[in-house]
C-alpha cells in the first residue's frame, strides 16, 4: 500500500503498483465540506502509467492543501482505469487514449488534463546504435517492425550484409500506450502489434534494456530518467525520420534529454500521435471532492506539469475542460 503524505516528494520512476483502498466495498469516496470550507474524504484513482507520476504529484499537492483528504492510488493501464471507473471500484479512472464511443454509452466523463508521448525505444549496447540514430527510422519502417515484416537491422540501416534479428517487444496489459503506437503506425489495433508481449511500463522498458537488439516504446516520463532527465540507462531512443530523407536533421533531433523531447512536443515537432493528450475519467459528471480535484487540476494543478516532465495543455484545451466540468458536475 502506498499513500500520498504529506511534505513527502514522490519518486517519479518508482515502480510500485499502488493497491487501491476499498476494492471490496467499490468506490470509497466519503466528500464532506468541513466548518471553513476544507475538504475530506478519500479519492480512489487506478489506470494509465503513463499519468500515473503526474496524478500522485497532484494528489501530494492537494493533500497539502486539504490535510483530511487522502488518495489510493494504482497504476495499471487504461484499460483497468476504463474498467475500475465504468464498474463503480475507483472514483478516476486515468485513460491515456481517445475514450471510444462504447464507454461513453457506459456513462464515462471525461476531460483531458496534460500531454506527453509515446517513444521507440532500442537498447543502448545496440551495434547498430549509431547508424539508427544519424538516419533515424521513418513510420514505414516503424511499421514494418512491429508488423513482423522487417526482421533484420540490416533491412532497419540499408546493409545487407547484417543478419541480427529484431527482437520486438509490445505491451501485454490493455493500455494507451499500445493503442497510440498502434494507431500512429496505422490505424492498427494493439492486438496487431507483433513482439513479445511484456506488462507495463516498467516491464517493457525492463525488456528492452536486458536485450542489445531489442525494440520497444515507452511512455515519456519511463522511457527518461527522472533525475537527469535523460534516456534510462541502456536504453536509447529511436528518433523519427518525419521527412523521410534518410538522416536526422536538426529539426528531428531533439531526443537527448526529455525536456528536448517535450519542448518538441509542446511545438509539434513530434508527431501526434504518438503524442497525445491524457484524461481523468469518471462514471458521469463528476461532484463533491472528485470535482473539486479535477478542478483544482485544471488551474492550480497546471503549474506542477512542466517540472514533473509533462506538457501543459493549450489555455483553450483547459478553458473547455473547466466549462465542461461546470456544465456537468454537480
Amino acid at each position: 500500500m502506498k499513500r500520498i503524505c504529506k511534505n513527502k516528494r514522490i519518486v517519479l520512476d518508482s515502480l510500485i503498483i499502488v493497491t487501491l483502498f476499498g476494492l471490496l466495498s467499490g468506490c470509497c469516496q466519503e466528500a464532506s465540506q468541513q466548518d471553513g470550507g476544507n475538504l475530506e474524504g478519500t479519492l480512489t484513482v487506478s489506470g494509465a502509467w503513463a499519468l500515473y507520476p503526474m496524478v500522485v504529484r497532484w494528489g501530494e499537492e492537494f493533500q497539502a492543501q486539504h490535510p483530511d483528504v487522502q488518495f489510493d492510488i494504482s497504476a495499471g493501464g487504461a484499460g483497468k482505469g476504463m474498467v475500475d471507473v465504468l464498474g463503480g471500484a475507483v472514483d478516476i479512472g486515468m485513460v491515456s487514449r481517445e475514450i471510444h464511443a462504447e464507454e461513453i454509452y457506459q456513462g464515462a466523463w471525461w476531460v483531458a488534463v496534460t500531454m506527453d508521448a509515446v517513444v521507440p525505444t532500442m537498447n543502448g549496447d545496440n551495434p547498430h546504435l549509431a547508424r539508427v540514430q544519424a538516419q533515424g527510422l521513418t513510420r514505414g519502417m516503424l511499421e514494418a517492425i512491429w508488423m513482423g515484416r522487417v526482421k533484420t537491422w540490416g533491412e532497419v540501416i540499408g546493409d545487407p550484409t547484417v543478419t541480427d534479428e529484431i527482437h520486438v517487444y509490445t505491451r501485454s496489459d490493455a493500455c494507451g500506450a499500445a493503442e497510440t503506437w498502434a494507431v500512429y503506425l496505422g490505424d492498427y489495433k494493439q492486438e496487431d502489434l507483433q513482439g513479445v508481449a511484456v506488462y507495463g511500463d516498467p516491464g517493457l522498458a525492463t525488456a528492452v534494456s536486458d536485450d542489445p537488439l531489442g525494440v520497444g516504446y515507452n511512455n515519456l516520463n519511463f522511457a527518461y530518467d527522472a533525475d537527469t532527465g535523460r534516456p534510462v540507462a541502456k536504453i536509447q531512443i529511436m528518433p523519427i525520420d518525419r521527412d523521410e530523407n534518410g538522416q536526422v536533421d536538426a529539426g528531428e533531433s531533439f531526443y537527448e534529454t526529455k525536456a528536448d523531447l517535450t519542448a518538441a512536443i509542446a511545438d509539434g515537432r513530434y508527431p501526434a500521435p504518438p503524442a497525445r493528450a491524457l484524461y481523468l475519467v469518471t462514471l458521469g459528471a463528476p461532484d463533491g471532492l472528485t470535482k473539486a480535484f479535477i478542478e483544482w487540476v485544471l488551474t492550480d494543478g497546471q503549474a506542477f506539469v512542466d517540472e514533473t516532465g509533462y506538457i501543459q495543455l493549450s489555455q483553450a484545451q483547459l478553458q473547455e475542460g473547466e466549462e465542461k466540468l461546470k456544465a456537468g458536475g454537480g
